[in-house]
């Protein structure tokens, strides 16, 4: 029987790049959304052929068809949602990220295995197809040793333009309502002012750390970090004796530049990521005693490819890409990366 999903959150990218794809997928059936806002509840209902809208997720989570949920709502409110959802026995997948704090996160992961379902978050970048290529090509050159070993890694996102290509949305003029739960946003140690900049650091930055640890290693230390106020920062991971730079700033202006290179003896691997809402597979470029070569791309999306995977995984009962379990790591790491700032 094909999973019966259901939308918590319809705003521009519940519907570009959740509701979209669902409703694209033959092996499920998108049979409910819910938004605070009704009209615009009803407006992406009607653009995407959704039969029933409710106002609230718990109404949502009442309807015995809907058998997983992609919640896709204000970050605060993710935590919250994503615990009633797991508790009423609902599979997730949630947009990034999972929590502000790890003992929030840890709570998510505990509901999820007690039920015995599947939490996934929304690194969407660990579904791109480049990405997979860059694995297996990575995997070949570390087995034969043909560039000779990994001397050191560098990733970056400098964030400006999002990449969107077309509105696949609809919008209305409504205020966005009050009365979710909302979690806190950071732990206690934290001070308000760096409240602002810790939530930025989560929403945009999280993705290149999640990446860098898909690539190179689930569980690496903290070597150097220095993070602004604003949310930039440089941070040094160690990855079992292999240290990953990142440099990390997020702007509105200009290009959106996002990547991870591998240094070997002998060249390079390299991943240069679209910006997150373009159409695009991530570019590949292997550089070999100074001669570079690309990777041969086809065409797809990441945001597809991780609803397709939802829906198999559940099908399949196979552990997502980006579990929650996983997950609690970017957390974890964030955390501590701040807590030193605090710390002086």
């Amino acid at each position: 029987m094909r999973p019966g999903i259901g939308i918590i959150g319809t705003g521009m990218v519940g519907q570009m790049c959740h509701l979209a794809n669902f409703a694209a997928n033959p092996a499920c059936r998108v049979v409910a959304i819910a938004d605070l806002r009704p009209d615009l509840a009803a407006a992406a209902a009607l653009k995407f052929g959704v039969a029933r809208i409710y106002g609230t997720h718990r109404e949502l989570l009442a309807d015995s068809e809907v058998s997983a949920v992609v919640v896709v709502t204000k970050r605060r409110a993710t935590g919250p949602i994503v615990l009633d959802a797991l508790n009423s026995g609902r599979h997730v997948l949630s947009e990034k990220p999972m929590a502000y704090t790890t003992v929030q996160a840890a709570m998510l992961v505990e509901a999820a295995q007690q039920k015995e379902l599947l939490y996934s978050v929304g690194y969407m970048k660990r579904h791109d197809a480049g990405v997979a290529r860059a694995l297996v090509e990575l995997a070949r050159i570390r087995a034969d040793l043909s560039l000779g070993r990994i001397i050191g890694a560098h990733g970056w996102c400098f964030g400006g333009d999002t990449g969107r290509s077309q509105d696949n949305f609809v919008m209305t003029g409504e205020t966005r309502p009050d009365g979710l739960e909302l979690w806190p946003d950071g732990p206690d140690w934290m001070p308000s002012a760096m409240r602002p900049g810790y939530d930025n650091f989560l929403n945009v930055f999280s993705h290149i750390i999640n990446l860098a640890r898909y690539v190179l290693g689930r569980s690496p230390t903290i070597a150097e970090g220095t993070v602004e106020t604003s949310g930039a920062a440089r941070i040094t991971l160690d990855f079992d004796g292999i240290a990953c730079t990142l440099d990390l700033v997020n702007g509105s202006e200009g290009a959106w530049r996002e990547g991870l290179t591998i240094n070997f003896e002998r060249g390079a691997l390299t991943i240069e990521l679209p910006p997150p809402f373009a159409e695009e597979e991530a570019r590949v470029i292997l550089d070999h005693d100074g001669e570079s070569t690309q990777l041969v791309r086809a065409t797809s999306w990441a945001f597809r490819r991780q609803a397709d995977a939802f829906v198999s995984d559940i099908v399949e009962r196979r552990i997502p890409l980006a579990s929650g379990q996983d997950s609690v790591t970017d957390i974890a790491l964030a955390e501590a990366i701040w807590k030193r700032r605090a710390s002086g």
